[in-house]
């Protein structure tokens, strides 16, 4: 149940995403939740490998190239879900900063039990 609704909070983040930043859009809410499900599964597998392997870049960088990881892998998505399409690396960079900001806030309003 947990992971059902915290695909639902990240498909509705992913709608305000695209009314928010020009350059990313949704053919509906089916593509949301179908980028919703991809976002999560390469965050989940690719994003811990390329944080490791640019280890450098993120002490020279105090951390801030992890936007950089965010933003391509939301481009990433982009390429991969029909119906979700991202401009370019900018609208992937904003997309991926308002999706965090909007899902945090989605996760106060309300929470998930790490125990389901």
């Amino acid at each position: 149940m947990n992971l059902l609704l915290r695909l639902l909070l990240n498909a509705v983040a992913l709608l305000v995403v695209a009314r928010v930043v020009p350059g990313v859009h949704l053919d509906g809410p089916l593509a949301a939740l179908l980028a919703a499900l991809v976002l999560g599964v390469v965050n989940a597998i690719i994003r811990p490998v390329l944080i490791v392997l640019s280890c450098p870049l993120e002490v020279l960088t105090l951390g801030l190239f992890t936007l950089v990881i965010n933003a391509a892998l939301f481009l990433f998505a982009g390429r991969l879900v029909p119906g979700f399409t991202v401009a370019g690396f900018w609208a992937a960079f904003w997309g991926a900063i308002v999706m965090a900001a909007v899902s945090f806030f989605l996760a106060l309003i309300f929470p998930t039990r790490a125990t389901d």
